[in-house]
């Protein structure tokens, strides 16, 4: 080195201080650059010993040439142009391996030399803040590390699926990107795809949110984080992370728990009548209602209304699920997992659970012959039980009810109430509009023209004065804010009984339930059309053949 410093001094004898200052600057900037460049081969996993003497012989090599060439600028030329052409070539090589967050050198590196990285973060969570599956409540992240990318992505996710109300949301591996559709009320809602490369940071993050294995790409995992809104705890969203290996790549499914509080009775949908004769099974202690529909139609968030009708400190209530969507306070819930097996399975569950002396007993699978005379039985030894069935109708379950026991008398006598359900979308109040309906559609749907004045729909799509669509706030431009129930229901009296006992056909049987005073649901459905709760083509498509 003493060598190299000797040769700045000019042939008058002396040593020019500020060509020898700018030697000592390139010197000790050359120093840390190829430091950098060793350091970060390793981080980005590239080629580390070819970097590192490629940098450390080009600044050697410039820096002698510098000092051994008379013309000064010459070696100064030299020596920039050798130094940054390596630097940029591994700069272009390393940010081909990297995300673009980690780039350098961009313009959004550079724009983000002078910005706050933690004010920036915490801008970008949309004051979210997440609690492990073990309860801990996550810090913000390290500035541009990849937990950092990973809890942006999240909470651009979470974020616009709170607002837009999705239930699930499912991320779909394609050859380029992901799929993503949200699930709104119901019906799937395809949204803007994905990057592979966002994907991997979400999934990553979400994997520790979790508590599952990050590495474990190909056996399906489960856990569960919860996100909270504005510091709110009562806001509180528990999401459930579901992850498989695909041939295409790692699949995610997100699923919004519900509500951990079952909603009233009053609140499912029923019409008064309906809800009168309903309410009225909370004085009931013994006997058995059949909770029926096709599935997604919220047969168990009925059931859990049901079983919250009574007190739960008066009885000892139980139920038999395979997959709680929330937790009944007060009430024993028996898991029953897909897992179990021998000694163990559904059947033997629920008669192990019955022996057990519960006085109410909810059942959410209840679709074999041995689970259904083990209800009846249970039901005419002096319990109360709620039986979960998949029909399209009052008369339909009746039907599979009895066929399932195989004793007519026994399933008629234990039999308390039957009802059967749909959801159907809500219209928004902020923007459905009423309007005249068509006669031609009161004779198709067998409607008398006097009973009902107008029909509602979801509103027509505006526009402002530079062509761009006004979203509605409350229903983010769907027309519709929520679903509720439509149903079915018969309550067994001795007379009804009697007669569907006597009945030889299930025309017979229908008859009997007509008599009785049973509704058909599509009538329920069109009450709900003309008080603008919901719209006839809402009705149409949930009775349309693939959903019944």
């Amino acid at each position: 080195m003493a060598d190299l410093l000797a040769a700045a001094v000019t042939y008058g004898g002396y040593i020019n201080l500020f060509k020898l200052g700018i030697i000592l600057a390139a010197f000790f900037g050359w120093l840390p650059l190829a430091n950098w460049i060793y350091e970060d081969t390793q981080a980005v996993r590239t080629d580390k010993n070819l970097w590192t003497v490629t940098i450390a012989l080009t600044g050697a090599v410039s820096l002698f040439l510098w000092l051994i060439i008379p013309a000064y600028i010459i070696g100064l030329l030299i020596f920039l142009i050798a130094i940054g052409g390596v630097s940029m070539a591994y700069v272009i090589h390393r940010n081909a391996l990297v995300a673009d967050f980690e780039k350098v050198l961009t313009a959004d590196h550079m724009r983000n030399l002078f910005v706050d990285a933690e004010k920036k973060l915490q801008k970008a969570s949309h004051d979210l803040s997440f609690v492990t599956a073990n309860k801990n409540e996550v810090p913000l992240p390290q500035p541009k590390s990849t937990e950092a990318h990973g809890f942006i992505v999240t909470c651009d996710i979470i974020d616009d699926a709170l607002w837009r109300r999705a239930s699930r949301v499912f991320f779909n591996p394609q050859k380029e990107d992901y799929e993503v559709i949200y699930i709104i009320d119901g019906l799937p809602v395809k949204q803007e795809s994905r990057n592979r490369e966002d994907m991997d940071y979400l999934i990553y993050y979400l994997k520790q949110l979790a508590s599952l294995e990050v590495d474990e790409k190909r056996k399906p995992q489960q856990g569960h984080f919860t996100v909270i809104p504005e510091k709110d705890y009562t806001r509180a969203v528990t999401w459930e992370v579901n992850t498989a290996g695909s041939t295409a790549g790692e699949q995610l499914k997100l699923v919004r728990r519900e509500d951990t509080t079952p909603k009233k009775i009053a609140d499912l949908g029923f019409n008064e009548n309906q809800l009168e004769a309903i309410e009225t099974l909370r004085s009931e202690t013994q006997g058995l209602v059949l909770v029926s529909g096709p599935a997604g139609s919220g047969r168990t968030t009925t059931l859990y209304s049901l079983l919250r009708n009574h007190d739960p400190f008066m009885y000892n209530i139980n139920t038999l699920e395979k997959k709680p969507i929330a937790d009944l306070q007060n009430i024993t819930q028996n898991i029953y997992s897909l897992s179990d097996t021998g000694a163990s399975s559904y059947t033997k569950r629920l008669q192990t659970l019955l022996r057990r002396g519960p006085d109410i007993v909810g059942i959410e699978e209840c679709d074999d012959a041995q689970c259904a005379q083990l209800a009846c039985a249970g039901a005419k030894e002096g319990k109360m039980i709620y039986a979960v069935i998949d029909a399209n109708s009052v008369s339909h379950a009746l039907e599979k009810w009895i066929k399932l026991v195989g004793d007519k008398g026994l399933a008629l006598d234990t039999l308390t109430a039957v009802m059967n359900q749909r959801l159907v979308r809500v219209l928004c109040d902020q923007c459905r509009v009423a309007y005249k309906p068509n006669p031609a559609l009161f004779k198709k749907f067998n409607i008398p023209a006097n009973d009902v004045d107008m029909f509602y729909r979801p509103g027509e799509i505006e526009y402002d004065k530079h062509g761009k669509p006004i979203v509605c706030e409350k229903c983010q431009g769907t027309g519709y804010y929520g679903r509720t129930g439509l149903f079915e229901t018969v309550r067994f009296t001795p007379d009804l009984t009697r007669a569907v006992k006597q009945a030889k056909s299930a025309h017979e049987i229908i008859a009997a339930l007509r008599k009785a005073g049973m509704l058909y649901m599509q009538e329920q459905s069109i009450k709900k059309v003309s008080f603008g709760t919901t719209s006839i083509n809402e009705v149409i498509r949930n009775f349309s053949s693939k959903n019944t």
